[in-house]
């Protein structure tokens, strides 16, 4: 029998490595924000040695370990988070309609080649996240 504890445990390993590259990120510093998109205003701010980038990069971190947290709890790794059913269903919406902008993206892709592929990429690995959340919470939806 196909149970969401699966798809739940995958979707919280994904949240957990999107947190984990977050304080990659702080480490790398200015180019680390221009490569994954946070903007070069960010940018900018890291290498005028602004304490900014890293308070909001870390709190960024933070969310997504607690989405990966509350994955765990919905696979039952460890003891039920509270809400956990409308969490869950928040985070894997949060997920995928941020994955849905992929869609876009290839259209921007198509009509101007200088587009970063990699933008492409993190897009489909956020909705390849919110779709296991998802899938897992339709699957045991009965059991929270």
């Amino acid at each position: 029998m196909l149970t969401g504890k699966r798809f739940l445990l995958a979707g919280s390993i994904i949240s957990f490595g999107i947190a984990l590259l977050h304080i990659v990120i702080i480490f790398i510093g200015a180019e680390g924000y221009r490569y994954f998109g946070a903007g070069e205003e960010m940018a900018l701010l890291a290498e005028s040695g602004s304490l900014q980038p890293v308070l909001v990069t870390f709190a960024v971190t933070i969310f997504f370990s607690l989405f990966g947290l509350y994955g765990l709890s919905g696979a039952n790794v460890f003891k039920r988070l509270p809400f956990l059913k409308w969490i869950l269903l928040a985070i894997g919406s949060i997920y995928t309609l941020r994955g849905l902008v992929v869609f876009g993206e290839i259209i921007v892709l198509l009509g101007n080649t200088e587009y970063p592929f990699r933008m492409i990429i993190f897009s489909l690995v956020s909705l390849t996240a919110g779709i296991l959340y998802l899938t897992g919470i339709k699957l045991n939806w009965k059991d929270f």
